[in-house]
């Protein structure tokens, strides 16, 4: 399950990431409601979870936009806004839940296995370039039907990669997503795992599927396969 998690208070999305994590989540975190709409806009989630007085815009704004825009990934919020009147509005524009902050993580847990329970996974299971196959369930990578070992990040790389598949990813948009933090022009933490990733899953074969846009980024070019 992928979850988009919008929580602008640092220390506590942190905190949720790494507990849905250990859980077995696939989770990406945004600080800034128009960032985290476009996010939306560009990825596939199975659930959102979204704070309300947030920067840019504000949960409100974006469900709105994001129903505006199609996207009908399950929402619960988050809020310390807990006077009915705010309930009901997150309840009225879409949501299907409303968590009122402070809240314990096990109740967070049991909310986001209730959305699992009634919608179950929205988007594809296997995404495959050419002779590159990836199963986000198994969380397995084939090639040539060699199965291939990736680490945590080089799978979350090569996930962000194939889901934007044909469109250049800069360093910073990489950094921001798979570290949640934001870039650091003097760190090389971004090429030494794409090398690590070339090494797996594209020097021994053909055709090459990373492709490095100097100065810029990397992008992964092919029809993709959704399935």
């Amino acid at each position: 399950m992928k979850i988009l998690l919008i929580e602008d208070e640092v220390k506590l999305g942190n905190f949720l990431v790494k507990g849905l994590e250990e859980e077995g989540y696939s989770v990406a975190h945004e600080t800034n409601g128009s960032e985290a709409l476009e996010t939306a806009a560009t990825n596939d989630f199975d659930l959102i979870l979204l704070d309300i007085m947030l920067p840019g815009q504000s949960g409100f704004e974006v469900l709105k936009n994001m129903r505006e825009f199609s996207i009908h990934t399950p929402i619960i919020f988050m809020s310390a806004l807990n006077e009915s009147e705010h309930v009901i509005k997150g309840l009225d524009l879409g949501a299907i839940d409303y968590i009122k902050k402070p809240f314990d993580f096990e109740e967070l847990k049991a909310r986001v296995r209730n959305v699992q329970r009634k919608f179950g996974s929205t988007r594809a299971s296997i995404l495959q370039v050419k002779d590159l196959k990836v199963d986000l369930i198994k969380r397995e990578v084939t090639r040539a039907d060699q199965l291939i070992e990736l680490s945590k990040r080089e799978f979350s790389i090569l996930e962000l990669l194939l889901s934007n598949t044909n469109r250049v990813l800069s360093k910073s948009e990489i950094t921001q997503k798979i570290w949640n933090i934001n870039f650091d022009r003097g760190s090389n933490v971004v090429e030494v795992h794409m090398h690590q990733l070339r090494k797996k899953i594209d020097f021994e074969f053909e055709p090459k599927l990373i492709e490095t846009q100097v100065g810029y980024g990397y992008k992964i070019q092919g029809e993709l396969v959704k399935s």
